[in-house]
């Protein structure tokens, strides 16, 4: 499911290890066994393989940056983060910028507070990154939303696409809640009702998280 590429050490000090998260038959097996509404989306999308980023502080920034933008919009936002920073998204350099500066890239000062605080509790020790790698998944969220600016949402995407955890599955999410009632033909539907849905995809909830995103954003 998770294959290890390479390990560095990364600039916030943080050992870490590049992943991907990938299907495989049984995982897909599984799914559409579990539930038959799975076998036409895995037929059409086919295999899934994301590659995990191994710097949770990137991570976790990158997040709080794309809170409420669509991906087109996050992209050409973070491409001019990223020249900003030369290239070197660090809570050092992060704290060393005048907020005005971020500002100017297109980053709104609610979520310059945020970055800047998680930036200020990853440097003074407060939130220990290398530590979230044990902590079960909702270790992890309790662990985040402890910090202003990151809520489930946030800490669910940190635990998909950095810690590649696989039974994760954001029922806030617009576009899985979109794709469940597409899936099932639903109205409106509460949080409780989506739960009860994925339920029946774990272990695998990440892998039908990925099949939803792909198959109903095309």
């Amino acid at each position: 499911m998770i294959k290890l590429i390479t390990k560095k050490k990364n600039k916030t000090g943080v050992i870490t290890m590049k992943k991907h998260l990938r299907t495989t038959p049984e995982i897909k097996e599984f799914l559409i066994e579990a539930d038959s509404k799975f076998s036409p989306i895995i037929s059409a999308v086919g295999d899934i393989e994301v590659e995990l980023e191994p710097d949770l502080f990137v991570s976790l920034v990158s997040t709080i940056v794309g809170q409420q933008l669509s991906n087109k919009v996050l992209e050409i936002i973070w491409n001019r983060f990223d020249t900003l920073l030369q290239g070197e998204v660090t809570p050092e350099k992060i704290l060393n910028l005048p907020d005005e500066k971020i500002r100017e890239v297109g980053i709104s000062y609610r979520k310059i507070e945020y970055i800047k605080n998680l930036a200020q509790k990853v440097l003074n020790g407060e939130l220990d990154l290398v530590a979230l790698e044990s902590f079960s998944d909702q270790e992890v969220i309790e662990k985040l939303v402890e910090l202003k600016g990151i809520g489930v949402w946030t800490a669910e995407m940190l635990l998909i696409f950095s810690l590649g955890r696989s039974d994760v599955f954001s029922v806030r999410d617009l576009g899985l809640r979109r794709g469940v009632t597409r899936l099932y033909d639903l109205g409106d539907v509460s949080d409780d009702e989506v739960a009860k849905i994925a339920a029946k995809w774990s272990p695998y909830r990440t892998f039908a998280s990925l099949y939803l995103w792909r198959y109903f954003s095309s």
